[in-house]
């Protein structure tokens, strides 16, 4: 996986000026581009966009260094108007890029490169689980993609689930894990978005194929599920285990995640505050 890692990095670097190629990515990483994107983060510490945002300015400013007109520059990479190109320019490095050209005033942002650090001790729990194909049902909408902290678009899609819904969904359920699943999915393919986007799913596991109208259903192939169970603080348990589970787990072990809806489920502790019970699981294959 690192190798692959540091082959997309050098493929990002190859094309700043040119637009950033999601096949060839998928092809370098070897999971989905919403799989990579959390590996990449939660490896580097940023998102995936910040990081080639960063590269273009950097470069960029090394550009300017070598006497390259301002608006030559914007538009090479990437940048509509002058005034997109400085507002980004200004936030990133803290002067414009007449100050560059005036005063050689420089900043840079290096390639990133992954290396494998020894850091001992922590084991990790998880166990491995054959599953057949199944449903996920339930109520779903595109909310942005965020891995860290509350998605406060996630909580209320759960608070806009009715009666009548939560009533089907539990006569569906029918396979384990018999618990209120949160399931991700169809992660928007336009990383060189601000913002981007997937769709969130609240709803449970079922072999049933008779749904109403009042739920979304997403078929669910058999496969191989990488199940990680963590107990603790909640939300930050929960999202430390993911971490650890695309910065950690994913490079050292036999298995590769496939591009099938991840899911998770919580199950809050009525005598401690803000402490669950939490699993995450995870769709893999054998390397």
């Amino acid at each position: 996986m690192l190798k692959e890692l540091n082959c997309v990095m050098g493929y990002i670097d190859d094309h700043l000026t040119d637009d950033i190629s999601l096949d060839k990515i998928s092809e370098y990483a070897g999971v989905s581009d919403y799989h990579f994107r959390k590996i990449f983060f939660y490896l580097s510490g940023m998102t995936l966009n910040e990081y080639i945002k960063k590269r273009k300015l950097s470069e960029a400013n090394r550009d300017l260094l070598n006497g390259e007109k301002v608006t030559e520059v914007a538009f090479k990479y990437g940048y509509q108007s002058m005034d997109g190109f400085t507002r980004a320019f200004k936030k990133w490095s803290g002067f414009l890029p007449s100050d560059v050209i005036k005063t050689g005033i420089s900043k840079s942002f290096p390639k990133l490169s992954f290396i494998i650090t020894v850091k001992g001790g922590i084991s990790m729990e998880f166990r491995i689980e054959e599953k057949p194909a199944f449903n996920l049902v339930g109520v779903s909408k595109r909310v942005p993609m965020q891995f860290e902290g509350v998605n406060n678009e996630i909580v209320k899609l759960a608070m806009s689930i009715t009666d009548e819904q939560k009533e089907e969904m539990h006569s569906l359920q029918n396979i384990e894990p018999y618990e209120i699943v949160n399931a991700s999915y169809d992660a928007d393919a336009n990383f060189l978005k601000e913002e981007g986007d997937l769709t969130h799913l609240i709803g449970v596991l079922t072999t049933k194929n008779q749904v109403s109208d009042l739920l979304d259903k997403i078929p669910v192939e058999a496969c191989t599920w990488a199940i990680f169970p963590n107990e603790g603080p909640f939300p930050s348990t929960l999202q430390e285990t993911m971490a650890k589970v695309y910065s950690e787990w994913l490079l050292s072990s036999d298995y590769e995640v496939i591009n099938i809806p991840t899911f998770s489920f919580t199950k809050m502790d009525k005598h401690k505050k803000d402490y669950a019970y939490s699993e995450v699981w995870i769709p893999v294959k054998k390397k």
